[in-house]
């Protein structure tokens, strides 16, 4: 009887037992469930990268969002200069961003994220240190290199190479820890300036990132899916919605039409990552308000993160894209025209927030769809460069903007760019399905030819 009931459990059969409860086996069938999604590639890969990225992106991308206000007292510099930094490592990670890839595709994404590691480290614990404005900037500047091998970019290709059948919902779950990167370290940020100032909160940022992100990148990363792909936990894999990758012009052409979308949203999202607060007080916010206001940024890119994962996944990735990319323009309508109006700046924001959530996975999951595993670390290095270099550049001009013609005319700029995005990503998605249905229909076409004998050719002749 104890064997009898032993298999039962391991085999899932549901054998009615009326002596005991039915849902018995539960507890050791979920049990046995936990185990198999731990012992998953996919699952380890992700809660490793979930917790290095929170940290990376928080000690270093977001630092100045807590430590810049110390840094210019201290140093006597202005802020503009201070932010500056943070603009030149911008730059260098869009002008590294294609060989960075390259290297992943060619070492692996363990290798490239934990050199990244040790980078960032050493880049904080010099940024402690620097005493003249030049070392500033580059330190900053070697800090760009360090994160363009550890943060999104080399995330999502390090995820394709772990779980190559299940790049998109990996790339889609890790983004949900990413979302609590700023409000994590801002708060750590804040309190460990107020307890040892920011030259030895950025020496402990430096030693969080040697201590949890180097032995995480390394062991998290070090186990791949069989190459047919493995089930996973809660049965097999899902369902692929795209069909098969681009190859030879219409590669390249859709590599460039992609990099022109993500770089007209990354001019959006560049000023608003840093000047979300004074858009929203030029909107007729009060400052408190308008800090409340922009806080739930956070929470709208998370939610739609977790929309994405529940609803989108039997959608096909450039669909998800078409949404995302499209809820912009109508959301920046709300701004335009909602000056004073709380509950319209509050709806711009919150729809905004979500499209930003979103377009991150899109930005890794429409490259993997259109052009496949092979080479993804490089494609995505070549989107990326672009994209980087405005988004360093962004805040500066719209600033240029604002100081030249005012906000009305900034809000308009915004409204612009992002409507120009969407366009293009409606005219590349067109495209995209003549190719689909080009390659669909001449397959069939050529298996028929080369299926038929001549004396069939004859015939039908």
């Amino acid at each position: 009887m104890i064997v009898s009931r032993h298999a039962t459990t391991v085999h899932g059969e549901t054998h009615a037992r009326p002596s005991r409860p039915v849902s018995e086996p539960a507890g050791p069938t979920r049990r046995a469930g936990w185990r198999a999604r731990l012992a998953d590639p996919m699952m380890g890969a992700v809660l490793a990268l979930g917790i290095t990225q929170i940290t990376a992106w928080g000690t270093s991308y977001y630092c100045l969002g807590v430590l810049a206000g110390p840094i210019s007292q201290d140093t006597g510099w202005s802020r503009g200069f201070v932010f500056l930094g943070f603009t030149v490592a911008l730059l260098v990670m869009g002008l590294v961003s294609s060989t960075v890839g390259r290297m992943i595709d060619r070492h692996g994404g363990r290798v490239v994220m934990t050199l990244g590691t040790v980078l960032v480290s050493v880049g904080l614990f010099a940024l402690a240190h620097v005493r003249s404005e030049p070392a500033y900037l580059a330190v900053w500047a070697f800090l760009g290199l360090g994160m363009r091998l550890c943060l999104y970019d080399a995330a999502f290709a390090a995820l394709v190479q772990v779980a190559p059948s299940r790049g998109r919902t990996a790339i889609s779950y890790l983004t949900l820890f990413g979302a609590f990167a700023s409000s994590v370290f801002w708060v750590v940020g804040h309190a460990l300036n107020e307890q040892v100032g920011w030259r030895q909160t950025l020496v402990l940022f430096a030693l969080i990132n040697l201590v949890v992100c180097l032995p995480l990148h390394w062991l998290g990363l070090a186990r791949r899916e069989a190459a047919q792909g493995v089930a996973a936990p809660a049965g097999g894999p899902a369902r692929n919605p795209d069909g098969p990758p681009l190859e030879g012009r219409a590669r390249s052409v859709a590599i460039v039409l992609f990099a022109i979308i993500m770089s007209l949203n990354g001019f959006v999202f560049g000023v608003i990552s840093v000047q979300l607060v004074p858009l929203l007080e030029a909107a007729g916010l009060a400052t408190a308000a308008a800090v409340w206001v922009a806080s739930t940024k956070g929470v709208a890119q998370f939610g739609g993160r977790v929309v994405e994962i529940l609803f989108a996944r039997n959608l096909r990735a450039i669909t998800v894209g078409r949404i995302a990319v499209g809820i912009l323009p109508p959301s920046l309508l709300l701004l335009l025209f909602g000056t004073g109006s709380l509950p319209m700046v509050v709806a711009f924001t919150l729809l905004m927030g979500a499209s930003q959530g979103v377009i991150t996975i899109v930005r890794g999951a429409v490259p993997l769809a259109l052009f496949g595993v092979k080479g993804y670390g490089a494609v995505l290095g070549v989107i990326a460069m672009p994209v980087l270099i405005v988004n360093a550049a962004s805040p500066t001009a719209f600033a240029w903007i604002v100081d030249r013609w005012g906000w009305g005319t900034g809000r308009v700029f915004l409204l612009v760019g992002c409507s120009a995005a969407w366009l293009a990503m409606e005219l590349m998605s067109r495209w995209y399905e003549r190719q689909r249905g080009a390659v669909a229909g001449g397959a069939p076409q050529r298996t028929a030819r080369a299926a038929s004998t001549p004396r069939e050719r004859l015939r039908g002749g």
